[in-house]
């Protein structure tokens, strides 16, 4: 017998059922503006932006047909107006957050194909808008996820060699990061998670020495991140975590007969 949905799971189907209703009466009446004056480009970014925020629910829901549906719609706005004016630096962003939207909604329908040409396609906006202003940390930022992203996707697919360089990448940009600003705790957990990625891949790789200590890196970083604020239990889990991964590569160092380990270097 089937159970009757929670009063909690009805107000949560409810508010999203609103959510959607709410943002397809936006859209519509940003279409109408957007077809009203078709020369308005910000009009028709308004519209872009209305399919973004709509395959942003939809993918949450879990809706990951319609949720790339609208990213499609959105980009193809989008696409228009960085071509027409490529030193629009909000538009190039735009168009960069698109493919990566696409590229996220493809690697949870497992084409990781797909997925990576569009986190490809992201980055070529993302480099532009870094190489043009290379204080801009926020861009930099933007660039360092991107790395991180393609680094996932080529793990994926099994491309160690390609992954450990993505991931590199994102750990070389991060590090820049935290070392402009030390108190931006946000920069602080992308350097962990990089040096633990970095960890995963060399142990894939059969290099347990080289892995342990990326894990080791990165679990300094966080039992800094802990103990400046042992109140947040959020990072508790994390540091865990990296505790165990450490473990994992301290035992396979252990376990190897012989006093050395032979590693693998890219």
């Amino acid at each position: 017998m089937a159970k009757n949905p929670s009063p909690a799971h009805s107000r949560s189907s409810s508010v999203l059922a609103e959510a959607f209703a709410f943002l397809q009466q936006r859209m519509v009446a940003a279409a109408r503006r957007a077809a009203s004056d078709t020369s308005n480009t910000e009009w028709q970014r308004d519209l872009s932006v209305s399919h973004a925020r709509i395959g942003h629910l939809l993918q949450a829901q879990g809706d990951l047909g319609g949720a790339l549906a609208a990213y499609r719609r959105g980009i193809e706005i989008t696409e228009e107006l960085a071509a027409s004016d490529p030193s629009n630096t909000q538009w190039q962003r735009d168009l960069a957050d698109s493919h990566n939207s696409i590229g996220s909604v493809l690697q949870a329908q497992g084409d990781l194909t797909g997925s990576l040409t569009a986190y490809r396609r992201s980055m070529e906006s993302h480099l532009r808008l870094a190489a043009s202003d290379p204080s801009n940390s926020e861009w930099q930022h933007d660039l360092s996820i991107n790395h991180d992203r393609i680094g996932d996707v080529l793990l994926a697919r099994g491309d160690l060699g390609g992954a450990l360089a993505a991931y590199r990448s994102f750990m070389d940009i991060a590090a820049r990061l935290v070392a402009s600003d030390p108190s931006n705790t946000e920069w602080q957990r992308d350097l962990s998670a990089s040096h633990s990625k970095i960890g995963n891949v060399l142990q894939a790789k059969g290099d347990a020495t080289e892995a342990l200590a990326a894990y080791q890196r990165g679990m300094e970083i966080r039992i800094g991140l802990t103990g400046s604020d042992p109140s947040n239990a959020e990072r508790q889990p994390d540091l865990s975590v990296r505790v165990d991964q450490g473990a994992i590569a301290g035992t396979a160092i252990t376990s190897v007969s012989g006093s050395t380990v032979t590693t693998n270097h890219d």
